[in-house]
């Protein structure tokens, strides 16, 4: 025996004894053992630390790394010396029948440990360990595999023709179904045909999923200001045994496993056995730019006037200082309303609007603040689709879409009146229960019965309705109340399921003049900084403030909590008519919380005050009455900005009329719903 092979023997029992290893082998044994029954394989899984093993000896630690499938093999040999010895399985026969896999726990952080599709060259015969990372864009339903087949001699005077498990087929990294288990393998001494035994043959779990580099985010955003080119290509993932069902669909994953080449008919498929799965989550900027903390200490006076500035100078690349400041404070409030949780709170806008151009360049411009802004293409599917498996198995997989690209991001679908009614009624259920059901026919996909799976939308959605068009599209109503606008060609159930309704200043025969100005030198000079506020508070200091605010965690505070349901009743009790009850849907009392908490996280608090919850009331009525005509309440068209941010005077102004909003709503609240105690403040 090599005295090389043997060192590396001697040092994977050192390692597994210290390593907590040799304890577990011992442990898995024993559910082998207690079964009574023989397999054709028996198959383990090591937990490997490479940093670990190459303290101990580093040619062992490199043979791991660099020849995986041979270092299995020295684990193989210890483990049955180690069964024999201790006989730990009565049943075992050969070491043919031990099947280990070894799991590094991680790989060296250098560039020749990390796979890119995206990267040349590409090297997929090396077959050793390399960590990669992408979204996940396509999940197959779990199918079956051999894992391992005993062969015997058809020749009945062969040694091998005996019942014993001298014959072993057993699946190889990357390998086809074909590879462990046909008809045309002879035996090694004699020649003959091998047959199988199929009794002895060992199945195992088997998951093909679809990954791409999460450059592709880049690549469906709107409005980006990289101008690099890269290569973008799916590549294919094998998560076979304990790891099928481990991913979920739009998720971001490290991997680590082994890359090869799978022969499906004339085709050859890039793909990677997975060793570990590992979900990958970035972690947020811990700061925000120095010009924001310093405005953030200029109006340390006023809990309203930092989020007015934000507003009011926001997206200057797109659209001048002090327009669409509404919109523009909702957007941001929608932008760090965002997150991956399961019970979120979302915060979904539709805007009517004219000005189709303009505010179809802002949405696109603040899509690229978040790492998963998606602007929705016509071509594709809003949500998840059925598609048979490409790589020959005929099994369901199931297609990402927007919505599922866009997760713990926004989604911005354009014009609403451009989508059928199919679509539309699919997007109201989503907007309700934040799930989708994708079915899947069991006998168009070879299954014995239908399926139903259930996929997870974690996404604010964005949309606009062409106010000018739609009205060209249908007979507008004569009966409106007081500050109603026509919005009967979109489901009244459909527009209630957007948190927000917002309708923009300007409409399109009167553009403001500086709007006007902007979009005509930014035809002559797209890269021209028009305002000194956009070179002060660039693009990249909005998108570290905003993934900084977005990981903020908030409480409600007793008296915001206290003004939010006294508001909630008592709107609930003056918003009703006769035939339909009250108007004010269920869901409007968790949009009044999400645009709360969204103000406090702006504002760069961890506690959500009676300010936030004012304009959180403020948003949310104005909203209402574009729905519904105005109420007791009766708030102004453009209640959160009154007048034109100008000067140091206008933003007192504005506090001022905030405060008397505060006031006037204590006092709705105390007529129409007294059961509700609000401290109010005398002074």
């Amino acid at each position: 025996m090599d005295p090389e092979i043997q060192k590396m023997r001697e040092v994977v029992l050192v390692y597994l004894d210290r390593s907590g290893g040799l304890q577990k082998f011992v442990h898995d044994c024993k559910k082998y053992n207690d079964s009574k029954q023989s397999y054709a394989v028996y198959r383990f899984i090591i937990s490997i630390n490479p940093s670990d093993i190459a303290e101990l000896d580093a040619t062992l630690g490199n043979y791991i790394l660099h020849n995986p499938l041979q270092a299995a093999q020295i684990f193989q040999s210890v483990c049955f010396v180690a069964i024999k010895t201790l006989s730990l399985i009565e049943q075992l026969q050969t070491e043919a029948q031990i099947s280990i896999l070894l799991k590094p726990t991680h790989l060296p952080p250098l560039p020749s440990y990390v796979l890119s599709l995206s990267a040349y060259p590409f090297n997929y015969t090396s077959q050793r360990f390399y960590m990669s990372e992408g979204i996940v864009i396509a999940m197959g339903t779990v199918t079956k595999y051999t894992q391992g087949a005993r062969f015997l001699c058809t020749e009945e005077t062969c040694p091998f023709a005996e019942g014993r498990f001298r014959c072993i087929r057993v699946h190889c990294p990357g390998a086809t179904e074909s590879a462990t288990v046909r008809t045309d393998f002879v035996c090694s001494l004699c020649s003959s045909p091998l047959q199988e035994d199929m009794k002895f043959r060992v199945l195992g779990d088997k998951q093909i999923v679809e990954m791409i580099d999460a450059k592709i985010l880049n690549a469906l955003k709107g409005y980006s200001n990289d101008k690099s080119h890269f290569r973008i290509q799916a590549f294919t993932v094998f998560l076979r045994d304990e790891l099928a069902n481990k991913m979920t669909i739009g998720n971001h994953y490290r991997i680590i496993g082994i890359p090869a080449c799978v022969q499906n008919g004339l085709q050859a498929t890039a793909c990677i056995e997975v060793n570990s799965v590992q979900l990958y989550k970035p972690n947020g900027p811990s700061f925000v730019s120095d010009n924001f903390k310093y405005l953030l200490s200029l109006t340390s006076t006023s809990r309203w006037r930092f989020t007015a500035i934000l507003a009011n100078i926001f997206a200057s690349q797109v659209v001048p200082p002090g327009t669409y400041n509404t919109l523009k404070l909702a957007i941001l409030l929608s932008l760090v309303q965002t997150c991956e949780k399961e019970n979120a709170d979302y915060l979904d806008l539709l805007i009517m609007t004219s000005d189709t151009l303009v505010i179809d360049r802002l949405l696109n411009y603040s899509l690229c603040l978040l790492p998963r802004g998606i602007r929705h293409p016509p071509s594709s599917e809003i949500f998840p689709s059925v598609s048979k498996d490409k790589h020959g198995t005929g099994s369901a997989s199931i297609q990402a879409c927007s919505t599922v690209l866009a997760k713990g991001g926004i989604c911005y679908i354009g014009d609403l009146c451009s989508y059928k009614k199919d679509k539309l009624e699919l997007l109201q259920s989503v907007l309700e229960s934040r799930t989708t059901t994708v079915f899947i026919p069991g006998k168009k996909y070879g299954e014995e019965a239908d399926q139903q799976v259930t996929v997870s939308v974690q996404t604010n959605f964005w949309s606009f309705v062409d106010v000018d068009s739609s009205s060209k599209k249908h007979i507008q109503k004569e009966n409106f109340l007081i500050g109603q606008m026509d919005v009967s060609l979109i489901p009244a159930n459909l527009v209630d399921g957007f948190g927000l309704l917002i309708y923009n200043e300007f409409p399109s025969c009167c553009l403001c003049s500086p709007v006007v100005h902007q979009i005509l030198k930014k035809a002559i000079n797209p890269e021209a900084m028009l305002y000194k506020v956009s070179q002060q508070f660039r693009t990249q200091d909005y998108e570290e403030f905003i993934l900084f605010a977005r990981n903020l965690p908030v409480e409600l505070s007793s008296e915001a909590e206290a003004l939010i349901q006294g508001y909630y009743l008592a709107s609930r009790r003056v918003r009703r008519d006769s035939i339909h009850g009250s108007t004010l849907s269920a869901s409007a009392l968790k949009i009044l919380i999400s645009l709360s908490k969204a103000h406090a996280k702006l504002s760069l608090r961890q506690t959500v005050l009676e300010e936030d919850a004012v304009i959180a009331i403020l948003l949310l009525e104005s909203s209402l009455t574009l729905k519904h005509g105005t109420s007791a309440l009766c708030v102004a068209p453009n209640p959160i900005f009154p007048f034109d941010l100008s000067d140091e005077n206008s933003l007192q102004q504005r506090d001022i009329y905030l405060m008397q909003c505060h006031h006037h709503l204590l006092k709705f609240i105390a007529a129409y719903s007294p059961g509700i105690h609000i401290n109010t403040n005398e002074e």
